[in-house]
């Protein structure tokens, strides 16, 4: 077989490959439930954790899941920074119980509104992850 053909059946095959599902271990599809919203908000997935910003005029929240599993919020700290329109403001979020950040206030947050949050959880690197709010 020459260099040609190899390449030609090696493009094939990866080809074919991309277009299978992904599982895993639990059979599910790669793309599950897990990447919905559970708590009315915004899901993003950032190095294979999924953060959803619940944002209201009165509280800020950022939930941590891994796969569908809630993650220890104890230790961690959040910083978002909202953007709506020409306006910018900031707020920390604190552990609020199990994977809850939390920042309570009043916030200027309607639909458009560009939220950035970097969240640091105890003993990880800090994470930014960014949402807009539907």
């Amino acid at each position: 077989m020459n260099l040609i053909h190899r390449v030609t059946v090696l493009a094939g095959l990866s080809a074919a490959l991309c277009t299978l599902p992904v599982t895993g271990a639990d059979g599910k599809h790669a793309t599950g439930d897990h990447h919905k919203p559970k708590y009315g908000g915004v899901v993003r997935e950032v190095k294979e954790v999924q953060y959803e910003l619940v944002a209201k005029p009165d509280s800020i929240a950022i939930f941590v899941e891994d796969h569908g599993k809630k993650v220890d919020s104890k230790g961690a700290t959040a910083k978002v920074t909202l953007l709506t329109g020409k306006e910018k403001s900031e707020a920390t979020l604190l552990p609020a119980g199990e994977n809850k950040l939390e920042a309570k206030g009043k916030f200027d947050v309607k639909a458009g509104t560009k939220v950035v949050s970097v969240v640091t959880l105890a003993g990880k690197s800090a994470v930014t992850a960014r949402f807009v709010v539907p």
